[in-house]
């Protein structure tokens, strides 16, 4: 296959590929209009409200045992053999065959619970459940919010290490084009031009692999956004604008934790199991219930259909249930109940320690980025200043490409640094928040 031809189907081939390797369509969001999409359409979040949901009906079905049960019963009976009772009349045993060919009952009954202590509690503890089913949905979004925030934060970064290197490959097509210039003047030799080829070459693989860290920071926003389309999310900020807002978090006394989800989590269940305490001790009482009975009742022999006279039965009662022994069931229920509190207050207790040393760490890693960004800041500019005079000290000749490359590294590595900073700042800070249950974000969404 000649040269020519071989380029023409290239050249075939790559216009056939053209749609494919188009553009997706580009939008630019910010961070709290992530956030609301993400609340809206995550399906963990929608899972949760559900959860909510559901624990409202099994309250509603607890709360329907107090209303009366109203129940339509119907019976037949078909007797094949009637009962026989034997009799002495008169000195003599004689059988008479008792009861009909035919028993219909039909009627209803009707049942309400007058004094119900376990049921009352039962009730109480099932709108104590909605709360910790609210607070498990509350958590979810939490942890939802910290996620999408961590999630920008990295395109963010991406997007920011991604335009230091583009700028490090534009440098060195510059370079590059000095060094051709110079060859072409006699004044450079072709070692020179194949080194700042090479360097091209070497930053090139560099920009792919900060492409696709950026794709997937994009893919992974998306899917907790529950986007499913291919757009290409993009920030409307950059880490260097929100730099601005940054500051040392005040460490002189730890923020309350009265707001933190797992320890609202904690509360709530301490609450439930005492009022199981309670339920557990309302086994000993005694219940009463009430109790009407409509019925008809026809007996017949021959046809079960014709000639069927009903008669009607009625009656009204109360039922009283006095609990005297169970073999101890009930006292070992009540101090298994008792023992799961005081294992939970062990919990509680750990827990909030073990959360005010997460807070207090969250506080130093802020206040340590927060000195470590304006450090940065500093090396950054230093570094950019020094190689601005490399780059023109290289321009005219007063420098070898050695100490230009040594000036170029340090000052990609100084914005790096820089980006990475801002970075850690903003991340520790979307813990701290979800530590603290900051609801600043759900309460915008609403």
């Amino acid at each position: 296959m000649s040269n020519r031809l071989r380029i023409y189907m290239l050249a075939v081939a790559a216009c056939a590929l053209l749609p494919a390797l188009s553009k997706a369509e580009q939008v630019t969001l910010s961070l709290q209009k992530c956030l609301e999409i993400a609340l809206q359409d995550n399906p963990t979040v929608r899972i949760a409200d559900m959860e909510v949901n559901k624990v409202d009906y099994a309250k509603k079905e607890t709360l329907a045992s107090v209303f009366p049960a109203i129940d339509f019963s119907a019976n037949y009976q078909r007797s094949i053999e009637l009962q026989t009772i034997r009799m002495d009349l008169g000195g003599q045993s004689q059988s008479i065959k008792m009861g009909s060919d035919n028993t219909w009952n039909l009627g209803f009954s009707a049942s309400l619970p007058i004094i119900a202590p376990s049921l009352w509690k039962a009730i109480d503890i099932s709108n104590t459940q909605i709360l910790a089913s609210l607070e498990e949905a509350r958590a979810s979004k939490l942890d939802l919010v910290d996620q999408v925030n961590k999630a920008y934060y990295a395109l963010m970064l991406g997007i920011a290490s991604k335009n230091v290197i583009q700028q490090n490959y534009d440098i060195a097509l510059f370079n590059a084009e000095i060094y051709k210039k110079q060859f072409e003047n006699g004044t450079a030799s072709e070692y020179d031009v194949l080194r700042s080829s090479v360097q091209i070459k070497n930053i090139e693989p560099e920009l792919l692999q900060a492409d696709i860290a950026i794709k997937q920071c994009q893919l992974q926003l998306k899917i907790l956004m529950g986007i499913q389309t291919e757009l290409e999310i993009l920030p409307d900020i950059t880490l260097n604008d929100l730099q601005k807002s940054m500051y040392a978090y005040p460490s002189s006394t730890l923020p309350s934790l009265v707001d933190n989800s797992q320890l609202r989590s904690l509360e709530i269940q301490s609450s439930i199991l005492k009022k199981n305490v309670t339920l557990k001790k309302f086994a000993w009482i005694p219940t009463l219930g009430a109790a009407y009975t409509l019925s008809w009742t026809a007996l017949s022999n021959g046809s079960p259909i014709k000639n069927q006279q009903f008669n009607p039965y009625s009656y009204v009662g109360v039922s009283l249930s006095v609990p005297i022994f169970s073999g101890g069931s009930k006292l070992y229920g009540l101090k298994q109940a008792q023992v799961q509190l005081k294992e939970l207050e062990i919990q509680k207790e750990y827990l909030i320690n073990s959360l005010d040393m997460q807070v207090s760490l969250a506080i130093d890693n802020i206040n340590r980025e927060a000195a470590q960004i304006e450090s940065s800041r500093e090396g950054m500019e230093e570094a950019q200043k020094a190689y601005s005079i490399m780059q023109k000290s290289f321009e005219i000749g007063a420098a070898s490409y050695l100490d230009l490359r040594d000036a170029e590294l340090a000052n990609t590595s100084a914005q790096l640094a820089y980006f990475q900073a801002i970075y850690n700042y903003l991340i520790s800070n979307s813990e701290l928040d979800l530590l603290l249950g900051k609801e600043d974000a759900l309460n915008n969404k609403n």
